[in-house]
């Protein structure tokens, strides 16, 4: 009877091996892409169960990359892949997070997982309504500021996973979290250049959470309301030349022509002044040249943090030589404001573009959407 037991024991225990040994080793001729239409800094690929997602951009001219394995937690005692090949092998769903960016409060809250977020740096610039909720609830926590995260803290709430920003390969906050064994992807949403390249990054939080289709529903309305305001703009009898930017000091900072912000200008049928720049981040000009080429103008959009126009004035006697000054056709997006005075234009513009670029067609071309009230963009006191 021993012999018995003995040898249905080996039989079990073979047949547990084979079951393993085949489960840790991952296909890769069997991977399936997931479609990316407009994000250039990630990828997802699927095998069964397993989402490899890799992250190609999590800075600008980052020279690093990061693959991260997501495996159902009900199948993490059967499936060991080699952790060599992974920054980080991370357990699904997801049951409570850190995030350490206001751009990624609403792709958690289109989700319907903002109740999952747990801790946050600088929880003073979130704006979200619900978020600032749990806010004053205590259920998410302050965790210090992005680059003086609060490790202990975190490494108290021990989370499932910490999603983070960096502006660079050297962050020691994120190494102490990884050492703690609590799993680390880095989000680059903000490197991506086109508006609805940046909206894509809701593809990224959800294989996290098992909402893929959900997130894939989410961004095909929000691609398919952007083109439609797009291709509506194309319809313009006129093409308004449009400067962009404000004085710091005695530099003017405003956006390059390859920048996310140039190509809202583009898509909402506008001539925009620098639009021939080659540069993707921001320009930094002296206020002779910009006056020299943009005195013309027809609209400014986006004058730094300035609500009204005497301010302007009195910060400097350059702004009221400019036409569009002049004629009072301004708008900013500082006027748009959360209950912290957070602006609520970082936080959401780069997951809902469509809003957006209906406010600049309004601007632009008032007469294509003449009943479209102002979400981000509104005109100066």
């Amino acid at each position: 009877m021993k012999k018995i037991f003995l040898l249905l024991a080996l039989i079990m225990l073979s047949c547990k091996t084979d079951v393993k040994e085949k489960a840790n080793k991952l296909d890769t001729t069997k991977l399936e892409q997931v479609v990316i239409n407009h994000a250039n800094g990630f990828s997802i690929e699927k095998s069964g169960d397993i989402t490899i997602l890799k992250i190609s951009s999590p800075w600008p001219n980052s020279e690093s990359a990061f693959t991260y394995a997501l495996i159902p937690k009900n199948k993490m005692a059967t499936i060991t892949l080699n952790s060599n090949e992974y920054n980080a092998i991370i357990a699904t769903p997801a049951e409570n997070i850190v995030v350490t960016s206001t751009t990624h409060i609403p792709a958690l809250e289109a989700l319907g997982v903002l109740e999952k977020l747990r801790g946050f740096p600088d929880t003073q610039y979130i704006s979200t309504k619900k978020a600032r909720t749990l806010i004053s609830e205590n259920k998410i926590k302050e965790l210090g500021s992005n680059h003086l995260l609060n490790t202990e803290m975190i490494i108290e709430l021990n989370p499932d996973l910490v999603v983070g920003f960096s502006i660079s390969s050297e962050n020691k906050a994120y190494e102490t979290i990884q050492r703690a064994k609590i799993p680390v992807a880095y989000n680059g949403d903000w490197t991506e250049q086109t508006p609805l390249g940046k909206a894509e990054w809701i593809k990224f939080f959800a294989p996290f959470f098992g909402l893929e289709k959900k997130a894939d529903s989410i961004f095909s309305a929000i691609e398919k309301s952007y083109l439609e305001v797009k291709k509506l703009a194309r319809k313009a009898k006129s093409k308004p030349t449009v400067l962009s930017g404000a004085l710091y000091k005695d530099v003017w900072y405003l956006p390059g022509g390859n920048s996310w912000a140039a190509k809202f200008i583009e898509d909402a049928n506008a001539n925009y002044i620098y639009k021939e720049t080659e540069e993707s981040g921001s320009l930094s000009l002296g206020v002779e040249a910009v006056l020299t080429k943009a005195k013309k103008a027809k609209y400014w959009i986006s004058p730094s943090q300035f609500t009204a126009y005497n301010a302007m004035e009195k910060s400097s006697r350059h702004y009221s030589q400019f036409d569009a000054f002049q004629h009072k056709n301004l708008y900013t997006f500082a006027k748009t404001k959360g209950e912290t005075d957070g602006l609520l234009y970082f936080e959401l513009a780069p997951n809902r573009p469509d809003l957006v670029l209906k406010d600049l067609v309004h601007i632009f071309h008032p007469e294509l959407l003449p009943e479209h009230k102002p979400y981000f963009f509104k005109p100066l006191d």
